[in-house]
């Protein structure tokens, strides 16, 4: 331990553990405790090994709630009595009137945390949802399973090397994460070391033999650096320390990974922590003094100062960072502080309560309010929780304002479209970009400190797939995928609306669990997919229809079914049929056929004709979306079809789809393109502009394939243009 060296004999621990904090309870209560702990636990079989293995367990992870979290009574009641409580020895109210110390909230979600490890503890369960639910509930949960790891990971040579993988890699993954948010540095650090001790113990092993072997030198370096400023920084006329702190293996190792780099060439091994001891109200002033004598002595490093000084970070954390060129022209991190800040960044979000007036939960609020926001959206799954949860961890930070001064906090790495959904839900659905500093921006604008952001907006914009690789804030991500999910109901809808009004207009009486086997059976997972492809129109109404009768009608087989596209040319005596192949041209008579809209056949295109069954053909591009799935299912329905004689005096819309770098004049170098194509129409354009690309949406009317692959190229000629596809 840390804070007290653990004695071989547990009544020597707890005696000096109550000498560290008389205060907490009276002579009578630990009387109470004792009475009650030695009750419980050699009651029936217990051996007095477990007895005192699990004591000693209680009172390690008491001292560290104490001496390195900085807790009090409750926490300490909740760890010690809470299994006593489960089991109905004694009842919340009654241990309170005891102890005359509320402890409901925090044995509630103890119980809730215990109850959700005993049925699965695997990190990707949908469990841990519910498991930070309990969390947020109290603050102090947090702090006391955080304790609780910690414990396990200190004991963690005991276990069986699996039980310790599984542990070590679940302090790795979550609750080194969830200290650091926490601000309990000290205690992230020991977790992140211990995890890679069990889970690469290789690696551990060598940079642990590394840093020992190069600490007389480092020692020497440390105090070179430090005597002087020493002498400097006595100037100040107030107390201080200084001392060198040597970086812990997890970060090293993380640097060598990095930098892809050996040890050796590992240069930053450790920072210089220089801390005053002064009044709150000196702090800010003090601090600068001493980066002043630091930055006249070495030569500073502008783009690494870290000033935590004028806005803290959300969990609290208070510091003055500066990297400078020390002896030997190496790279030095001086950290200046205060006592009250140090404390701080060991301790945490619990050292602020002793502080009265300068509290961080304001931060902290805000932190489990997002946290909450992740939590409750039902869409989100276990895994991808997981990821979001990890994105609010950890807290580097931008600081940036809006038009009118306000400060608003967001991780490093936070867009234009993050800031707006920030702000408000219904901002961020509507956002099409952001002026920053008085310039325009596109939505996936990465902030930087400091930046002045206006949020610009468009009626007819809403939240597409895309934006989710925008943004990076767990809460943008979150209200985009509700956003998507509603835009999602709505086609399914409009398209329920769109097949209930046709078939109406068809007298053809809808079933909805025949429409459920039709989506089956065109490929659709489900019935509302089916429906969004009719809204989106990606799935053609008399497509529909056809698959639809077709279904309803397969157990009494008509004539039509049982023709053969053989039986049909054989039948058909017309000069357009040769050779079982339907001849399509000017002269064409007494066949009913139509292009399909789901491919926009044009003459030129190789086509095919599939026999409907209310009669009639219709004329399909080879290549068209649908082909396989007709060919596959309705062969028997399938006639050979090819075009003949000339296009003249006929025309055919087709949609074309541009997607290129969003220039200005790039669309109107496209339209005055076309417009000079002689034999071609421009019906429509639309134009869809998103993160520095446009997508645009052509309809021309053209005569056959031959001007349309023309047009094509001549598109793709343009400058700024990427790509040009026929839908």
């Amino acid at each position: 331990m840390k804070a007290l060296e653990i004695p071989n004999n547990i009544s020597v621990f707890y005696r000096r553990l109550v000498e560290l904090h008389p205060e907490m309870f009276s002579y009578s209560e630990r009387m109470a405790l004792k009475r009650l702990l030695i009750d419980f636990y050699k009651n029936g079989e217990t051996s007095k090994v477990i007895f005192t293995k699990r004591v000693y367990d209680k009172l390690c992870i008491i001292n560290t709630l104490l001496s390195e979290i900085g807790l009090g009574k409750p926490a300490v009641l909740s760890v010690l009595l809470q299994e006593i409580i489960a089991e109905g020895r004694l009842s919340v109210k009654e241990i309170e009137t005891i102890f005359k110390t509320p402890i409901e909230p925090i044995i509630n979600g103890i119980n809730r945390v215990r109850e959700l490890y005993e049925r699965n503890t695997k990190l990707e369960s949908e469990n841990f949802r519910k498991l930070f639910l309990s969390f947020a509930e109290d603050v102090r949960v947090i702090l006391i399973i955080i304790a609780e790891q910690l414990q396990k990971m200190r004991t963690l040579d005991l276990s069986d090397p699996q039980t310790a993988q599984n542990i070590a890699r679940e302090s790795s993954f979550l609750y080194a994460p969830l200290a650091h948010r926490m601000g309990l540095y000290a205690i992230k650090t020991e977790l992140e070391d211990l995890s890679l001790k069990h889970t690469n113990h290789e690696i551990y092993k060598e940079i642990a033999h590394k840093l020992n072997e190069t600490k007389r030198s480092r020692d020497r370096y440390i105090d070179e650096f430090i005597t002087p400023l020493e002498e400097k920084l006595k100037t100040l006329d107030c107390k201080f320390s200084i001392k060198g702190r040597t970086k812990s293996i997890h970060s090293i190792y993380n640097k060598m990974k990095k930098q892809n780099t050996a040890f050796e060439n590992i240069y930053d091994l450790f920072a210089i922590r220089i801390i005053f001891d002064i009044p709150s109200e000196k702090e800010k002033s003090i601090c600068w003094q001493a980066y002043s004598i630091v930055a006249d002595m070495y030569q500073p490093n502008p783009n690494r100062l870290r000033d935590w000084l004028s806005i803290p970070k959300s969990n609290g954390y208070e510091s003055l960072h500066a990297t400078v060129l020390g002896l030997q022209n190496k790279w030095v991190e001086v950290q200046i502080r205060t006592v009250r800040m140090d404390e701080v960044a060991e301790k945490g979000l619990a050292a602020h309560w002793k502080y009265k007036g300068i509290k961080a939960e304001n931060g902290m609020d805000e932190w489990l309010k997002n946290l909450r926001e992740i939590l409750e959206n039902p869409e989100l799954n276990a895994v991808d929780f997981m990821d979001e949860f990890k994105l609010n961890l950890y807290d580097q930070e931008v600081f940036v304002f809006t038009p009118n001064g306000d400060l608003h906090k967001l991780p490093k790495g936070a867009t234009a479209l993050d800031f707006a959904f920030s702000i408000h839900s219904a901002l961020g659905s509507k956002c099409v970009g952001a002026k920053v500093n008085g310039k325009n921006v596109p939505i996936k604008y990465v902030l930087s400190n400091g930046d002045q952001v206006e949020v610009l907006t468009a009626p007819n914009q809403k939240p597409n797939l895309s934006w989710l690789q925008i943004a990076a804030t767990s809460r943008a991500k979150s209200k985009i995928r509700q956003a998507l999910k509603e835009v999602e109901y709505k086609d399914a809808e409009a398209g329920k609306e769109i097949l209930t009004r046709r078939f109406k207009n068809w007298k053809i009486t809808l079933d909805d669990a025949a429409f459920a086997r039709v989506a089956k059976k065109a490929g659709y997972k489900t019935v509302s997919d089916f429906y969004q492809a009719v809204a989106q129109e990606k799935l053609d109404v008399h497509e529909v229809r056809t698959m639809y009768l077709d279904l309803d009608k397969r157990e009494n087989t008509t004539e039509i079914e049982q023709r053969s596209a053989e039986n049909f040319t054989r039948d058909t005596e017309h000069q357009n049929v040769k050779e079982d192949v339907l001849i399509i041209g000017n002269d064409l008579k007494n066949v009913d056929f139509h292009l399909a809209k789901c491919c926009n056949p044009i003459f030129g295109d190789e086509v095919f004709g599939f026999v409907a069954v209310t009669g009639g053909i219709k004329i399909h591009r080879t290549d068209c979306p649908n082909a396989p799935q007709m060919i596959q299912r309705f062969g028997y329905r399938i006639v050979k079809a090819k075009w003949e004689g000339k296009a003249e005096g006929s025309m055919y819309p087709i949609t074309l789809q541009v997607i290129g770098h969003d220039d200005i004049g790039i669309v109107a170098n496209i339209s005055s393109l076309i417009s000079k194509e002689k034999n071609i129409l421009l019906r429509t354009i639309s134009i869809d502009s998103n993160a520095g690309l446009f997508q645009g949406h052509l309809v021309v009317m053209v005569g056959d394939l031959k001007i349309l692959e023309k047009l094509i190229k001549k598109i793709k000629l343009v400058k700024g243009v990427k790509q040009v596809s026929r839908m």
